[in-house]
């Protein structure tokens, strides 16, 4: 009798124990809401204009933030140098993607750091020549992403700002020297210019301080309208751009149609909600398992140009009906 007392207890207390056991293995057996860190190079002031398409590609492949995925989002402010602290940081913290957007600065910073965490840039330069991809098709390695533009849209640009205002000789372009692509921009289109029997003038700024000098440059070189390199610092100061090209009575050609509704003179880009959107479905199917090197870098494949025809009638241009015919948008 004693034994079976002694048996009945045992097995009541280890009961017990399951009843205790069973809700802990059951939060130990939680799935970990998995995270992505993404890496802005200039101030986070855009930041939802770009964020909100990227959540939508990140839905469309079943994450949504808050439930099943969780943002960690970071900005350099323009201050390259912070990129490898924000990146180690994220790499420490054991994130599940790093999207990287605007500077290639900062994916090369993440692929660096890291060769074991996947990798998604949006960049507007070629990331093969940046060392960042073997080929757009197979980029091999734990990096892929989104390309803002193509090696021949700076070219393009210049061209059609030329056909704008046709008796103009010379240039301007303006570069970031800290821009690790700023003499390969440089250089490309210096050819280009020669071929169309232009004179480039090349002047620099890297910040907001130096961007009156860079202009009263351009002024005393006698340009006839401005280009600018596919460098994020520059997208993010359009506004700025667009006073500056006003006040000095300067023709410029611009990135996205934003600069063009503050009025800027003309804008030729792809469609930056696009590319964001396509990020975020990339760091989606990368979640549910894809390898970065499964998946080939996409490119722009439209690209829109908008026109301001006040900003030419205020500075005396007739603007072609070749260029007319193109925009997608026109402001009268």
């Amino acid at each position: 009798m004693q034994l079976d007392y002694l048996k009945r207890r045992q097995f009541i207390a280890l009961l017990g124990s399951a009843a205790v056991a069973r809700p802990l293995m059951a939060r130990a057996q939680q799935p970990r809401i998995p995270v992505v860190g993404v890496i802005r190079t200039t101030s986070s002031d855009d930041a939802p204009t770009l964020m909100i398409p990227f959540m939508q590609g990140l839905r469309g492949e079943g994450f949504v933030e808050g439930q099943n995925v969780t943002i960690d989002f970071r900005a350099a402010e323009n201050v390259y140098d912070r990129l490898p602290i924000i990146v180690a940081d994220l790499v420490a913290k054991h994130v599940d993607v790093i999207v990287t957007t605007g500077a290639v600065s900062a994916t090369v910073a993440a692929k660096a750091a890291t060769s074991t965490i996947p990798i998604v840039f949006v960049i507007g330069s070629d990331p093969i020549e940046n060392g960042l991809v073997k080929s757009l098709n197979r980029p091999e390695g734990n990096v892929t992403g989104v390309m803002l533009t193509s090696g021949e849209l700076i070219a393009k640009r210049l061209q059609m700002l030329q056909e704008i205002v046709p008796g103009a000789g010379t240039f301007g372009f303006l570069v970031n020297p800290n821009n690790p692509n700023a003499l390969r921009e440089e250089t490309r289109l210096r050819a280009v210019a020669s071929g169309l029997g232009l004179a480039l003038v090349v002047v620099s700024a890297a910040a907001d301080s130096e961007l009156e000098d860079a202009f009263s440059a351009l002024v005393r070189s006698r340009i006839g309208g401005f280009v600018y390199s596919s460098d994020v610092f520059f997208q993010s100061r359009a506004p700025r751009l667009v006073e500056l090209a006003a006040r000095h009575r300067l023709p410029g050609m611009y990135t996205r149609q934003d600069a063009v509704a503050a009025g800027g003179l003309v804008a030729y880009g792809s469609r930056p909600v696009d590319t964001y959107r396509t990020a975020g479905i990339y760091a989606g199917r990368i979640l549910k398992g894809a390898k970065p090197a499964d998946l080939p870098v996409q490119q722009p494949t439209h690209f829109q140009l908008f026109l301001n025809l006040k900003t030419a009638k205020a500075l005396g241009l007739e603007v072609p009906t070749s260029i007319l015919l193109r925009a997608d948008e026109v402001i009268e």
